[in-house]
């Protein structure tokens, strides 16, 4: 019979990750990239202390979504100024988000097969706010 006083069995570390598995969350962190920041946010928070290289490649798709917000909401305040003010020409200057877009995407997909590969990539515009 068991004690209803005792304490539960404190919860053991998740098993690092396999070289394989390391490789695979890493190249879906890039691969999220296609959605938002939001896959590689879950896959660097649930995996980072598992692999190192899923924790380094989550963390630069990361901060590579997190500059993509900063450019769409850059973008969108000028347009809205620019608008204001130009009574309207502004709103031309609001196709720069689909050219942000299609990059996320690019370098996205790129990041993908780089980690795949088990080779480290790094965007060629990225601020990198987490360290």
């Amino acid at each position: 019979m068991t004690d209803p006083n005792a304490y539960p069995a404190a919860p053991q570390p998740a098993a690092p990750l396999t070289e394989s598995e390391d490789r695979q969350w890493a190249s879906f962190a890039h691969l999220g990239g296609i959605l938002s920041f939001l896959p590689a946010l879950i896959i660097y928070l649930v995996f980072k202390d598992r692999g190192a290289f899923t924790r380094q490649e989550s963390k630069e798709a990361l901060n590579f979504q997190i500059t993509l917000v900063i450019a769409y909401v850059a973008i969108w305040v000028l347009t809205a100024i620019i608008t204001v003010v130009t009574f309207g020409l502004g709103a031309f200057f609001g196709l720069l988000t689909w050219l942000v877009w299609i990059a996320g995407v690019v370098f996205s997909i790129l990041g993908f097969v780089s980690a795949k590969d088990g080779k480290a990539y790094r965007y060629p515009v990225n601020i990198r706010f987490i360290k």
